[in-house]
């Protein structure tokens, strides 16, 4: 994981990885971060209910996984 992810960081990975239309694939390109690093992210800086939401959402999305 990165060593320096700043609170701007978090909240640009937080924004990416909200949007429906933005793959895990793109994140890493954007900030090197993998699917479970960004999952990780997730649910240290979000509320548990909106983490659980968020994850029902991008579970078996297709537009989150580029390759499927």
């Amino acid at each position: 994981m990165k060593t320096n992810v700043n609170d701007y960081d978090i909240n640009s990975i937080i924004e990416m990885a909200w949007c429906d239309k933005t793959s895990f694939d793109s994140i890493k390109l954007q900030t090197n971060l993998s699917e479970k690093e960004v999952i990780k992210i997730m649910r240290s800086n979000l509320k548990k209910t909106s983490f659980q939401v968020w994850r029902e959402r991008v579970y078996g999305r297709k537009a989150k996984h580029a390759k499927i």
